[in-house]
């Protein structure tokens, strides 16, 4: 009984080994009661996941592994100050808020260095993606035509999800769009844009008249709504089109721009 309780109040390791198994004891500790620690450990697994799609060299890995261990054992020093300074006193006091502040400061530190190492490492890479993959999209007709339809969509259920506000009554009497109805003059303005033909775009016309007679017939929208459904479906078209002209004008500014960047 009595060695348990030597055993238990021991303050300093007797071995190497059991030196390792109270650090890794704290380890365990830190991740599984600190939730900071666990959320960082999560951003760490999928940082390094997806730093295997970036072909980094051994240098680069490097740093990207000092900076993500750095957060880690910073935080972890953080709790064990924390700890300590709530085993001293658990009353407010002066000298152990500044202790737990400088704590915190020395983790957001490393915060922002790990967001300008991410910086240095990821962002060239994946503006270079990104442009590429914006470069296709504006040049296929098809993707172009498929992003305007579905951002069409996405403001005529924005817009009718805010009508449905009492603070929002004046969209719903004056400018309540009708979904259908702009879909068809965004896919009219799309094929207008696209084939230049008179005889398609006449067919179209009479399609999307079709469409707008029929919801006013039925009862279903009033011609406030129809007329601004048609309005909001030809403006998001002719926007997306204009934007996407004039990323086409200046995408090889921009691509040398992004070059030659060495800030």
């Amino acid at each position: 009984m009595k060695q348990k309780k030597e055993k238990e109040q021991k303050t300093k390791n007797d071995t190497f080994l059991e030196a390792w198994q109270n650090a890794l004891d704290g380890i365990i500790y830190a991740i599984t009661t600190q939730g900071n620690i666990k959320k960082q450990l999560v951003i760490a697994v999928v940082v390094m996941l997806i730093s295997l799609f970036f072909d980094l060299n051994k240098a680069e890995f490097l740093c990207l592994m000092f900076t993500v261990v750095l957060i880690m054992v910073t935080e972890m020093i953080n709790t064990a100050i924390e700890t300590v300074v709530d085993l001293y006193t658990d009353l407010y006091h002066p000298k152990a808020k500044i202790a737990k502040d400088v704590a915190a400061g020395a983790v957001v530190l490393t915060a922002i260095n790990a967001l300008i190492v991410a910086y240095f490492l990821f962002f060239g890479k994946i503006s270079t993606i990104g442009l590429k993959i914006i470069d296709e999209v504006v040049n296929s007709p098809i993707h172009l035509a498929f992003v305007a339809v579905l951002l069409t969509i996405i403001i005529i259920v924005t817009l009718k999800a805010a009508a449905t506000k009492n603070h929002h009554k004046f969209i719903k009497e004056n400018f309540m769009p009708s979904g259908q109805t702009a879909v068809a003059f965004a896919g009219l303005t799309i094929i207008w844009l696209t084939t230049r033909n008179v005889v398609i775009f006449t067919i179209s016309l009479m399609l999307a008249l079709i469409v707008a007679i029929n919801r006013f017939e039925n009862k279903k929208r009033s011609k406030s709504e129809i007329v601004v459904g048609a309005c909001v479906g030809v403006m998001v078209v002719v926007l997306l089109y204009g934007l996407a002209i004039f990323y086409l004008g200046s995408f090889n500014v921009i691509s040398e721009w992004f070059t030659n960047l060495k800030i």
